[in-house]
């Protein structure tokens, strides 16, 4: 008896994780990085917080 061949594996990352990873990326840079960078250069609040929202929304964009 000849056994069911299984379906070839592909090994390729689809476009949805490179654009989650990217997102992710910009999330923890604008939440963590960002802020600390800020303060050690003293950097103004509203400052960081404007650096903040452009950065959320290029992650949003992906």
């Amino acid at each position: 008896m000849s056994q069911p061949q299984a379906a070839p594996q592909t090994s390729q990352n689809p476009p949805e994780m490179a654009a989650l990873l990217l997102g992710a990326g910009f999330a923890l840079a604008s939440l963590i990085l960002l802020p600390a960078v800020a303060q050690r250069i003293g950097m103004g609040s509203s400052l960081t917080i404007a650096l903040r929202g452009a950065l959320m929304r290029a992650a949003n964009r992906l």
